[in-house]
Parts: C-alpha cells; sequence; structure tokens
C-alpha cells in the first residue's frame, strides 16, 4: 500500500534536485541532469510527479523508478492510470485525449506492472535541508498546513483531489506560506518559468512540451541547480 507521506533524511554526501512533470519525455531528462553533473551515487533526484502520459517514453516509467536515487510522488496522471487499471469510474476518451492513449492500448500484463508501481508511490515526500524541511506534492497541500496533510489525505476524499488537481494557489496569485514547512515544491501548471507564491514553488515549465524547459530545483538552495565545476557527468543507472 502507498504512503501518505515518505520522509527522508538530509542527504550530506550529495545534492537534493527536484524536478517538475516529466510526461514521458525521459531521454530530455537524461540530457538535463548530465547538464548538471548529476551524480546518482551522491545525489537524489525528486520528482513531484506526472512522471507518464502525453510523452513518448511513458513506459520507461518501471526503469526509472527502479533506481535508487529516483523519489516521486503521485500525480493526477498516475491517478488516472491506477483508476483505469483498477477500472474505476472514468471518462476513458478523457483519459486517452489527455496522454493516456499508451495505457490503454498496453499489454495486460505491462499494464499490471506499471500500475503496481505507480501505487507504491506516496501522495507527498518531506525531506530535510540544512535550513529545513522541504515538501512536495503534486499540486497544492490542501488545509494549507503540512503537519495535518497525512489525517487530510487518509480522512478527505476532497483532500486527494486537491493535492492532485488544485490551481487556486497560482490562478488567483495566493501567497500563503504552507505551515509547517521551509518550502513546498509543486507541478501540475505549466509556466514559462518558475513562480514562487508564499513558500510553495511551482516548477512545472513544461519540459514535455516543444516550446518548453525542464526545471531543476536545487532543494538545498531553492535555485535552479547548475552544473558543479570539479564534477563530470556520470551514467544514469
Amino acid at each position: 500500500m502507498n504512503e501518505w507521506l515518505q520522509r527522508h533524511a538530509r542527504n550530506t554526501h550529495g545534492r537534493d534536485i527536484a524536478v517538475g512533470d516529466i510526461h514521458g519525455h525521459f531521454s530530455a531528462l537524461r540530457t538535463e541532469l548530465e547538464r548538471i553533473g548529476f551524480d546518482p551515487k551522491r545525489d537524489r533526484l525528486f520528482s513531484v510527479g506526472d512522471l507518464v502520459d502525453r510523452g513518448p517514453e511513458s513506459a520507461q516509467v518501471l526503469t526509472w523508478l527502479e533506481r535508487p536515487w529516483l523519489h516521486a510522488v503521485r500525480g493526477n496522471h498516475e491517478d488516472m492510470a491506477l483508476r483505469y487499471a483498477q477500472g474505476n469510474p472514468m471518462d476513458r476518451e478523457n483519459y486517452r485525449a489527455n496522454g493516456g492513449g499508451w495505457f490503454i492500448d498496453a499489454a495486460p500484463v505491462l499494464r499490471a506492472k506499471v500500475a503496481a508501481a505507480l501505487a507504491r508511490l506516496p501522495w507527498a515526500i518531506e525531506l530535510q535541508t540544512e535550513a529545513g524541511p522541504v515538501g512536495l506534492i503534486h499540486a497544492d497541500c490542501p488545509g494549507g498546513d503540512w503537519g495535518r496533510l497525512p489525517e487530510r489525505l487518509e480522512t478527505g476524499r476532497s483532500a486527494r483531489a486537491l493535492a492532485l488537481w488544485d490551481r487556486t494557489r497560482i490562478t488567483e496569485g495566493d501567497t500563503r506560506p504552507v505551515a509547517g514547512l521551509r518550502a513546498l515544491v509543486v507541478g501540475h501548471s505549466p509556466l514559462a518559468d518558475i513562480r514562487v507564491l508564499g513558500n510553495v514553488h511551482h516548477i512545472d515549465t513544461g519540459g514535455w512540451l516543444p516550446d518548453g524547459h525542464f526545471t531543476l530545483l536545487d532543494l538545498a538552495t531553492l535555485a535552479p541547480a547548475e552544473p558543479l565545476a570539479q564534477r563530470r557527468a556520470r551514467p544514469l543507472r
């Protein structure tokens, strides 16, 4: 069974990097990781969800989720895939129109393997940094209080929907901070560049779109990750 909130200790050996929505564009992500000198032996990559759908490499999610340095939360597209696999009521054609055709048309064995992997994803992640805890969730923290998040997710279907789908903060320019965190990092809403509202960092900059780019956020500095002069790119295994 998936976790509501997965916690990670501070990385004392390397960098912690967050990435926006991937949507089946893993080759482009690999290029960006190599550009900044990501070291899979020391660094960790945290995804805000939506690893699948829309892109040509969605089935590669199985390989990527096997990598011990990648940690991802559930996005609304993972949730749609799970609902489809479990036979829950949903609009099949709407799901296909939003990039789910690869999953609908997948062989039953592959679909079952992908669904099992996605079901293990937590709804939220918290990791420690030198300056304080940083949270990751796909869309937003329901209720605005990180300390109460597991309780809200466990007991409220509406809270789970907000965690996966809510865009109110970005559409209204809401700058109220999320309590209990140094920063919250989210995706879901594609933007031309990073936008920070209160302590919430919106990092889906459309790396899956023809005119977009992947944002890789250094979670120690809360600034875009840059290449380290002393590092060379290492194979991402």
